[in-house]
């Protein structure tokens, strides 16, 4: 789905789910390795791949810390303040994956510095080249830890209104949010006023088959 991120914030989470690998195994964490704050480490290591793209002036400003407030998502970016933070129990699943996570949030950082103010897809094109810069081709946008999850009741529904695709959602959609898969099909993933989602009664009404088809 196309969709606008948030006018305030601006924070893309990555969360619980990459869709396309196989689930870490789980491992307790040592209580003693529990990170908090700034990591300069990691800092070093965002800002070097920022320089290595170009984006000098991105790599001066962007910070890594770990957030311990961080339960179900395994790491989110904001672009306002360059900011990457991470959930501490990635280090549970070794070092591949807090900077493959790295990567993953810094190509968020990336895609925004590059394309100014103008709107972009969470994980549209931008996000998936930015990905291809950093050496993550093929980046899914979730990935499949062990994090604890919680159940959030979903209570609005959107249907595009070209191909009609229904989706549910814990959260409103921002206004001009338009289905990504119309979108991909017609216009190169750009962004177009024809597919936009409309909000639906919910739960969806379910859909009928047609005489003669099978359900």
């Amino acid at each position: 789905m196309a969709s606008s991120p948030k006018r305030t914030a601006h924070r893309h989470k990555q969360a619980p789910a990459w869709a396309s690998r196989p689930a870490a195994v789980f491992q307790p964490a040592d209580a003693e390795d529990t990170r908090r704050g700034h990591d300069e480490e990691l800092t070093r290591r965002a800002s070097k791949w920022c320089r290595e793209i170009g984006a000098t002036d991105l790599a001066g400003r962007v910070i890594v810390i770990w957030n311990t407030r961080l339960q179900t998502t395994a790491g989110t970016a904001c672009p306002r303040n360059s900011t990457i933070e991470l959930n501490p129990r990635l280090l549970q699943f070794g070092a591949a994956q807090v900077q493959r996570t790295l990567k993953h949030e810094t190509a968020h950082l990336i895609a925004h510095w590059r394309h100014g103010r103008r709107r972009i897809q969470t994980h549209g094109v931008e996000w998936r080249t930015a990905c291809v810069d950093l050496g993550i081709p093929g980046e899914p946008a979730f990935h499949e830890l062990p994090l604890p999850r919680r159940k959030v009741s979903r209570k609005y529904a959107y249907q595009c209104r070209h191909c009609g695709f229904t989706v549910k959602r814990v959260q409103p959609f921002q206004p001009y949010t338009a289905c990504y898969r119309c979108c991909k099909r017609y216009t190169g993933g750009k962004y177009h006023a024809n597919f936009l989602f409309q909000r639906i009664p919910f739960p969806p009404a379910p859909v009928k088959s047609q005489p003669g088809t099978s359900a």
